[in-house]
């Protein structure tokens, strides 16, 4: 057996370590833009504690759509999704809601969606973005009850895809 000198030990371990760990690609939103590949769909996701909201665009990136509200289970169910959807939808990128509070700050959440995007970006290596989401959810509903005269139950069903599109909508016609 050939022992390696201490450095060169160090050196391989930390060359394999990083094999293992992908780049994350937080991006800018100019930056994202150019990232995302022509021709695939861009995800919107509107992160909760107990729910995903997640809307698609269209591939030129005008139009976001909703798709579904996914009940949050274990990191590692939740990301076996995501990676169903990027296949099957063509995605080529993420952007979530930044949940910013009214005077500018970041909060706890702001945290969690930060953890969560870092978690997601290791595993599912797209570019990703985030896009203030402040009102998303109460303008949301605003125009549920107002317009839609929808029951509070059906509203809870749909809230969060629909918040995922204003998000994404939001997104799109600033970088439009």
């Amino acid at each position: 057996m050939i022992r390696l000198p201490r450095a060169s030990r160090q050196d391989l371990f930390f060359a394999e370590f990083n094999s293992y760990i992908k780049t994350m690609s937080i991006l800018t939103s100019e930056n994202f833009i150019q990232a995302v590949p022509q021709g695939k769909r861009i995800m919107g996701l509107d992160v909760g504690s107990k729910t995903v909201g997640i809307a698609l665009s269209d591939v030129l990136h005008m139009v976001a759509s909703p798709l579904e509200t996914l009940h949050r289970k274990k990191f590692k169910a939740d990301i076996l999704r995501f990676q169903e959807i990027v296949t099957e939808h063509e995605v080529g990128g993420f952007v979530l809601g930044m949940p910013i509070s009214m005077d500018g700050s970041e909060g706890p959440r702001c945290q969690s969606t930060r953890a969560f995007a870092r978690n997601l970006t290791e595993i599912i290596d797209l570019p990703t973005t985030y896009q203030d989401e402040r009102m998303s959810t109460q303008a949301v509903e605003r125009v549920l009850i107002n317009d839609a005269d929808m029951t509070r139950k059906r509203r809870g069903e749909i809230i969060d895809k629909l918040a995922a599109v204003y998000i994404l909508q939001g997104f799109l016609d600033r970088v439009g």
